[in-house]
């Protein structure tokens, strides 16, 4: 081990919890190892892409020589600040939101749901730690035989990175830096103080009064988990209706239920500026041509991501990049044909599935496609996504207006959950599922699936897509009854009855007689 030592790392509160991750993930006492004479493979960037591509290739015992780089937690967003911290909250909001409709199943609740949200929050934080050692630079060191450096990455010539003062040769390295919550162009908001995914997680106190601004994923998942805990939240949006870049339909059933549940909307909006006042927070806004304003004690800003790119010294190894991340080709190379790119800092769909999904790629590509053969393609993907608001809104393939603009007939089938026997009996009936066939077949294009189990539902359509599955066959797979799941197999079934013709029926009769 050299004497090289990385920077010590704060998240406040710094409880046994938080210094457990930190334990894991950034120990205080981390010494960089000495650097091999040359690695096979760099990898700068401990998130979801770069331990799943380090770990990846060093796991498969062939001898490769690899090293990770990561300048502050192991796990990246998802783990520290991202799907692990959220999804706990949205767990603990989501029983919230059962206790409040606990009338309608005959079951009495207190009229008033009392949230301990310094409680929500250390569970949360316990939590975390508890799936830290899965990243940690002990396994990953130990169980895969890596070199882990802690420190700032830069590129300093065309087969060496320099971190904490150290050099290391490449003969291949892999940017996966992931990407940062962006900062708003919003005068007088640095000024008044806001809250981002990367510092939300860290409250003890509940906010009385929270503005979101951004009414897309991130902002809508943490607008109806805080207005559980019994924040007064109000969203600011740009858009005509919240989630504009989901189903229609599958929107304006989330957006009901923020209005039933009394989540503020304020729609076609602009922020013009904000200011602290001795009430709050004070936000100007403009909707719909009328000039408005509300005080807050908290803004959370939840639109937009910024890829990490700074530092890393790009430019010195020919990588081209701009503001939408390192520009790669399908097969997931950059403009430098050994340096490769992963996960949010290259791609537009910004999913932990996604980052790790493209690190598999690069395995394959950076490593074992010599001359470029047998590469593997990014467009070869299929993709689902899930909006873990309640209900879920959970989405693979195309959009019907993606299909059209792409020139393709669509023959559409949507069974609303009111039609299926378990969601009548679990009184959730508020959803559907809705599948695009390319007009005249069976072949599946995409589907939305709007439940509160959307997301655990929606990897049965994937599967056929990705596997050339169509209707007919998932007419034929048995469903357990009774279960919500039911609703893809109503939807092969209604496609079936769109093939039984005239001429069809005709034919049955014929046979019948001679049955």
């Amino acid at each position: 081990m050299s004497n090289s030592t990385s920077e010590r790392v704060i998240i406040p509160p710094m409880d046994e919890h938080n210094q457990r991750l930190i334990a894991n993930l950034h120990p205080d006492d981390w010494k960089n190892p000495e650097p091999a004479d040359c690695y096979d493979l760099v990898v700068i960037g401990a998130g979801a892409g770069g331990l799943v591509t380090s770990a990846g290739a060093a796991g498969l015992n062939v001898g490769l020589k690899v090293a990770l780089i990561e300048k502050h937690l192991m796990g990246g967003d998802c783990t520290n600040v991202g799907c692990v911290p959220s999804k706990s909250l949205i767990r603990s909001a989501r029983v919230v939101g059962e206790m409040w409709n606990a009338k309608k199943y005959g079951v009495v609740a207190p009229q008033e749901v009392e949230v301990d949200f310094p409680a929500v929050m250390e569970r949360m934080r316990k939590i975390r730690a508890d799936i830290s050692p899965i990243d940690s630079t002990d396994r990953f060191t130990n169980e895969f035989g890596m070199d882990v450096f802690l420190g700032t990455a830069s590129f300093t010539s065309g087969d060496t990175i320099e971190v904490a003062g150290q050099k290391l040769k490449f003969k291949k390295a892999v940017i996966a830096t992931g990407a940062r919550a962006t900062h708003p162009d919003i005068p007088g908001i640095e000024e008044a103080g806001y809250l981002t995914n990367e510092t939300v997680f860290n409250l003890t106190q509940l906010p009385k009064r929270l503005a979101i601004i951004g009414g897309g994923p991130i902002g809508c998942e943490l607008a109806q988990t805080f207005n559980r805990f019994g924040s007064e939240v109000t969203i600011l949006h740009r858009g005509s209706h919240i989630l504009n870049k989901e189903d229609r339909d599958a929107a304006e059933i989330v957006q009901k239920v923020f209005q039933q549940e009394k989540v503020g909307m304020i729609l076609s909006s602009k922020i013009e500026r904000v200011e602290s006042t001795s009430e709050g927070k004070k936000v100007y806004y403009t909707s719909n041509g009328k000039q408005g304003s509300i005080v807050v004690d908290e803004i959370l800003v939840g639109a937009g991501r910024t890829p990490n790119v700074k530092n890393l010294n790009l430019e010195k190894v020919g990588v081209e990049y701009d503001k939408s991340g390192v520009k790669v080709n399908d097969n997931l190379v950059t403009s430098n044909p050994r340096i490769f790119a992963v996960g949010d800092v290259c791609l537009s769909q910004k999913f932990t599935h996604m980052a790790d999904a493209s690190a598999r790629i690069v395995i394959q590509n950076a490593l074992f496609a010599p001359f470029g053969l047998g590469r593997k393609k990014l467009s070869d993907l299929v993709i689902p996504w899930v909006t873990f608001t309640d209900p879920e809104i959970a989405h693979v393939g195309m959009y019907e207006s993606e299909a059209k603009e792409m020139g393709l007939e669509v023959n559409t089938i949507k069974i609303d959950y009111e039609d299926v026997d378990r969601a009548i009996t679990d009184s959730e009936t508020e959803g559907f599922v809705k599948i695009h066939l390319k007009q005249g077949t069976d072949q599946i294009l995409g589907a939305t699936i709007v439940s509160p189990h959307a997301g655990e539902t929606i990897s049965e359509v994937t599967t056929a897509i990705v596997n050339g599955i169509g209707m007919n066959k998932l007419s034929g797979v048995i469903h357990p009854y009774p279960t919500q799941a039911e609703g893809i197999k109503k939807a092969a079934d209604a496609y079936k009855r769109t093939k039984l013709t005239d001429g069809t029926r005709k034919l049955l009769g014929f046979l019948n007689k001679f049955s």
